[in-house]
């Protein structure tokens, strides 16, 4: 592990908690919560906003998000490595916040895409977050500061619901945007003042033509996937955007292998530790993001229609439901941030994180008629989310040292966001195959149902994803010996470094 210390910034090797420390976690908090609650306000607007400029891609308002974040993660990752974590943080943060603004005041629906694109720059946030912390935070509260940061934006999903429809009935959709403007602006201001910038420099060259090849394969992929199961997975579209973008992976894979100073080390990306932390990683948000899918629709079935499910809760009924996932994610996340400043491996806890999940889902695929069994279930699978999202960063910081940490993070969050749109695309595929219950439309509002046993499938694929995820952190080394830089790699000004 590293930490840095500089004059006037917050890290000092004995330093323990401070005023101004806590002030700096906040801030950084805050501004993941803003990201964990833009996504979800967003979805919830999505009928009155398709209603407003008569569209009916309304899915390009999630897509487009979800894209530019996986997009420009390996070069802002790069980016922050090169000249600063603090400085792309906050031109992140400006960039969504200006996004949000455009969004605000679009006068059509295009316009519209395109401000939700550019505050698609504030995924990357979270790995730039916790790359920070671990730069300039004091060395004894890293692991508390990293784990807490990452796993309390599980916490706000339980209000969004209510101040979704607050601002929707009484301001319109575009009173959303505001808000996130307002925040954006204000979270700025925080970090602006609370923290420091990391002294820790990478001396490297900029790969342009990685960074292309790879933000357009990804993009490639994303598409196919996203849009696979409307355009219909034979399409001709579909086809060319999934091959496209596996060909242009493949393409900067070859390019890396070639260019000097690639945007990724591809050499760092084939150590076991790195992999294994970047697969299971993936696996545990790709089964989060269908967990989270799945228990809405089905605890919002009424149970009228005898399917075997439902409970026919409305959008904010189903608060019930969330708040023991939000609150076990964010006891997951501290119970991991105190295990690890008392010497216990991340390892064993992401394993341990991925069982309750891979157990939560097994659960809920046998028994979901009974409401306080499945707030139980919900709340065991949520305490293993929190647990696999802190063990993520405190793998990483064990891994990697401070000059590759937002450019190995970014290859992370990656994996993250393409496995979870793959999951629950594969998981529904399988159901609008073989499990559409034979429902009337007009009875369902033009929805498609599912039988009991669709359901039952879909679960047991979250329940095999996460054990699959247990199996390759318990493949991890016991003992990460972290990488070493290139002497020519780490810049002259670099601050005094103590390393352990």
């Amino acid at each position: 592990m590293v930490a840095v210390s500089k004059p006037g910034e917050l890290p000092a090797d004995t330093q323990n908690w401070t005023p101004r420390l806590l002030f700096s976690l906040a801030s950084i908090m805050l501004l993941l919560e803003i990201l964990a609650v833009s996504y979800i306000m967003v979805s919830m607007a999505l009928p009155p906003i398709a209603a407003h400029y008569q569209t009916t891609q309304g899915a390009w308002l999630l897509t487009s998000f979800l894209l530019v974040g996986a997009v420009t993660g390996p070069l802002i990752g790069k980016l922050a490595d090169m000249y600063g974590k603090r400085k792309l943080l906050l031109t992140c943060v400006a960039v969504a916040a200006l996004g949000s603004f455009v969004s605000a005041v679009a006068p059509s629906y295009a316009v519209l895409i395109l401000g939700r694109s550019l505050s698609g720059v504030l995924i990357p946030c979270v790995f730039l977050s916790y790359s920070l912390i671990r730069d300039i935070f004091p060395r004894k509260t890293i692991a508390l500061a990293v784990s807490v940061a990452t796993s309390g934006m599980g916490l706000i999903a339980i209000p969004a619901p209510f101040l979704t429809g607050w601002f929707i009935d009484n301001y319109g959709f575009r009173s959303i945007f505001w808000f996130f403007v307002i925040g954006l602006v204000v979270c700025g201001a925080m970090i602006l003042v609370s923290t420091g910038e990391s002294s820790v420099r990478l001396r490297s060259k900029l790969d342009l033509l990685g960074a292309i090849l790879l933000g357009a394969g990804i993009a490639g992929i994303l598409i196919a996937v996203s849009f696979g199961p409307s355009w219909g997975w034979t399409n001709g579209s579909t086809l060319a955007y999934l091959f496209g973008g596996i060909a242009l992976v493949v393409a900067w894979l070859v390019s890396a292998g070639i260019v000097r100073e690639p945007l990724v080390d591809l050499d760092v990306l084939r150590r076991r530790p790195i992999l294994l932390t970047a697969l299971g990683s993936g696996l545990a948000y790709g089964c989060s993001a269908l967990f989270t899918v799945l228990l809405p629709m089905m605890a919002m079935t009424p149970a009228v229609l005898g399917l075997g499910y439902g409970f026919g809760v409305s959008a904010e009924g189903f608060a019930i439901f969330q708040a023991p996932i939000g609150g076990m994610v964010v006891v997951g996340g501290v119970v991991v941030g105190i295990l690890v400043g008392r010497n216990v491996r991340p390892r064993l806890l992401m394993i341990i994180g991925l069982l309750l999940m891979s157990a939560g889902f097994l659960l809920t695929a046998q028994i979901h008629d009974n409401k306080a069994l499945l707030l139980v279930f919900a709340g065991m699978t949520g305490a293993g989310m929190g647990l696999a999202y802190a063990a993520v960063p405190n793998l990483l910081i064990e891994a990697v040292p401070p000059q590759l940490q937002a450019t190995t993070a970014s290859i992370v969050s990656v994996s993250q966001s393409v496995i979870a749109a793959v999951l629950p695309v594969v998981a529904f595929t399988v159901m609008n195959n073989s499990y559409i219950a034979p429902i009337p439309l007009e009875l369902t509002h033009g929805a498609f149902l599912y039988t009991d046993e669709g359901f039952q499938i879909a679960f047991l694929i979250g329940a095999v994803a996460s054990g699959i995820g247990a199996l390759l952190a318990a493949m991890l080394p016991r003992r990460i010996e972290q990488i070493q830089v290139p002497a020519a790699q780490i810049a002259d000004d670099e601050a005094v470094i103590f390393a352990h």
